[in-house]
């Protein structure tokens, strides 16, 4: 069919997840820039609501999408011995992907220039002045968007060359039981005691919506994702044997891969084009996290968009990649017991400190101090070793 003409914008951000929705709520509620946000249309290219969780002090501009928080949380070590800790002033929260897009959908329909685009981005690329994305209409229309920068979040094609390269996959159901078993006050962050893989690791995760619902997770650290079968199996043993729940509903399943490793991955691919997300290395190596990371670069882009610089801060700093690199090798040869190691840095680290670490604002010697919390010698033998490991593909 003949192209429709191209159509300008400030900024155009192609992906409607986490980072997408993330980086244009805050560039239009600082009014740094006129956003078209480009999401897939309805049908299998688009994703399943989803949900995305987080810590965070205070006040984010999130509240009004905040469907569930804990102020109090739990891992379970393999021992089956319970470590409960308050991280105040931290709070872990909740965001439900669809209660997100219609914030964001809602703030752009009211400002000025701002619009969300149903279509396919089929390809962006550099242009003089700026950058052009080409999109495929739902009715089979092309349509070409020009503007002074564009950011990508969408998954790249393939992962960047790596030392290390674990998944974190998981499969989780929301699930209603017939009587309460849950403690909505308690959030289980890590619970070891299910059973471990021959290589990697393993744990159950919990978040209570009510006394008798809760978002329940089987969640493994390892080379290779599980069949659903298998995760549904693991879920059921979880929810029959170590949680007790007995006789329960399934209402709504999710299920996630998300990469753990220690690739270099390119923040940009242009004078105009970034990459956010974990396209863009937001994903945090040893943990998985990302919507925290996402927050804090969509206010830095803002920020700098606002005030007239060009560079995009990176996700993560040198520092936190470097240790995450450690520990993510040691991890997968197993020269660190991973649930011990997990458990053991909630019973002896304190838990605001950690949630810093884990999120990389703590300072040198706050980290030294938690280094120490660690195998020391598995650490430091990993640390020797890194510098003369080739990057595979």
């Amino acid at each position: 069919m003949t192209p429709r003409r191209a159509e300008t914008s400030d900024v155009v951000v192609v992906g409607g997840g986490a980072a997408g929705l993330s980086l244009a709520h805050r560039l239009t509620a600082t009014g740094a820039a006129a956003v078209t946000l480009v999401e897939p249309p309805d049908g299998p290219p688009r994703p399943a609501e989803r949900t995305w969780c987080y810590w965070d002090a205070g006040v984010d501009g999130l509240e009004e999408v905040v469907s569930a928080s804990w102020s109090v949380l739990r891992v379970h070590g393999a021992d089956g011995r319970p470590v409960t800790v308050d991280p105040a002033p931290f709070t872990y929260r909740m965001v439900r992907s669809q209660a997100f897009e219609r914030l964001v959908h809602d703030h752009l329909a009211r400002s000025d220039g701002g619009r969300a685009l149903r279509a396919t981005a089929e390809s962006v690329r550099n242009v003089r002045g700026g950058a052009e994305v080409r999109c495929t209409l739902p009715e089979g229309r092309t349509l070409t968007l020009r503007a002074r920068r564009v950011f990508d979040s969408r998954p790249l094609p393939a992962l960047p060359p790596a030392r290390t390269r674990l998944l974190q996959h998981f499969r989780g159901w929301f699930v209603r039981t017939d009587t309460g078993g849950f403690d909505p006050a308690v959030a289980d962050l890590m619970d070891f005691r299910v059973p471990q893989p021959e290589h990697g690791l393993a744990f159950g995760y919990v978040l209570p919506l009510a006394p008798d619902r809760a978002l329940v997770e089987y969640t493994e650290f390892s080379r290779n994702a599980l069949t659903t079968e298998a995760y549904e199996s693991a879920l059921g043993r979880y929810c029959r044997d170590i949680l007790g729940l007995g006789a329960l509903t399934v209402e709504r399943a999710e299920q996630g891969v998300i990469p753990m490793t220690d690739a270099r991955f390119p923040r940009r691919t242009g004078a105009a084009v970034f990459r956010i997300g974990t396209a863009g290395g937001a994903t945090r190596p040893t943990t998985g996290y990302t919507f925290a990371a996402v927050q804090r670069q969509s206010r830095a882009i803002a920020a700098a968009l606002r005030d007239g610089h060009e560079s995009v801060p990176p996700p993560h700093g040198r520092r936190a990649l470097a240790m995450d690199a450690i520990v993510l090798r040691a991890l997968d040869t197993g020269r660190i017991n991973g649930p011990d190691f997990f458990t053991d840095l909630f019973r002896r680290v304190p838990a605001e400190r950690l949630l810093r670490f884990l999120d990389g604002t703590t300072s040198l010697w706050e980290e030294w101090g938690i280094g120490l919390c660690t195998p020391v010698r598995p650490m430091l033998s990993t640390a020797a070793e890194l510098p003369f490991l080739p990057r595979r593909s």
